[in-house]
């Protein structure tokens, strides 16, 4: 007898469990995303080891883009957290993965040779799926300007993906990243290569930017870490890590413009 009516009684909490009704006809106006940047990687891998990779293992993202045909891959909803950065920071915030949405493009980044240093370049097609891409995450999740970030920026003592032969450029001509004016960066880079500023500088400006830099004016090897990855986004053509001219211009335009 005992039995049988802890079994009703059971039978009867399951039966007021399953008859949960929310409604869902008042709506807070106190809310947006939970998703703040779009972090962009390389995946040093064929598609097919790339795929094994980001579905068979601890590491995730929430999109893939072949390059041979550049095919979006969907493989972790937007609601949901992909294991892409790992430690990062970026604006002060710290640990991305719970409020990024990861994109890995198939790229075999970089081997070294005798006559230097080889990247792999992007495919155009995957260029072009890329941007259709962000536009879409960009206008469902109502990100600011400066959102779309890369893993080097993210993590620059570990990182350097997605490379310097990414398109950052064509980015900024479809209105996705911010981009320094050409003519203002001219007449800065002209003050700037008569007299360089000081690396506290330097790692004032690129802090402003959204950077994790040390604070204590030497010129060390985390320092050159963050301006190569400056670099690499916004001077390709060469990243060595060192300040120069055209670095300070640009990170002091690219700070200005974000402050107007």
């Amino acid at each position: 007898m005992k039995s049988f009516i802890l079994i009703l009684a059971l039978a009867l909490l399951a039966g007021c469990q399953g008859s949960l009704h929310i409604d869902d006809s008042y709506v807070a106006q106190g809310q947006n995303s939970r998703v703040q940047y779009v972090v962009l990687h390389y995946t040093s891998a064929d598609l097919q080891r790339s795929l094994q990779l980001l579905t068979q293992t601890d590491v995730s993202s929430h999109y893939l883009i072949g390059d041979r045909p550049a095919t979006v891959y969907r493989l972790v909803d937007e609601n949901r957290r992909a294991w892409h950065v790992g430690d990062s920071e970026w604006q002060g915030r710290t640990w991305l993965n719970a409020t990024t949405i990861g994109i890995e493009l198939v790229n075999q980044g970089y081997y070294d040779t005798p006559a230097g240093r080889y990247w792999q370049p992007f495919s155009p097609q995957q260029i072009d799926k890329l941007i259709v891409l962000l536009k879409d995450i960009v206008r469902r999740h109502q990100l600011p300007p400066g959102a779309i970030i890369a893993h080097s920026d993210v993590a620059p003592q570990r990182k350097v993906d997605p490379g310097p032969l990414f398109p950052w450029k064509r980015l900024a001509d479809e209105g996705l990243v911010p981009w320094p004016d050409e003519t203002a960066v001219a007449r800065q880079q002209a003050l700037f290569d008569a007299s360089l500023p000081s690396v506290g500088w330097f790692q004032a400006q690129l802090a402003q930017q959204g950077y994790s830099v040390p604070q204590h004016g030497e010129l060390d090897e985390a320092t050159r870490n963050v301006i190569a990855a400056f670099q690499m986004k916004y001077r390709p053509a060469r990243y060595d890590g060192q300040p120069d001219g055209e670095t300070a211009a640009r990170l002091l335009v690219l700070n200005q413009q974000r402050a107007g």
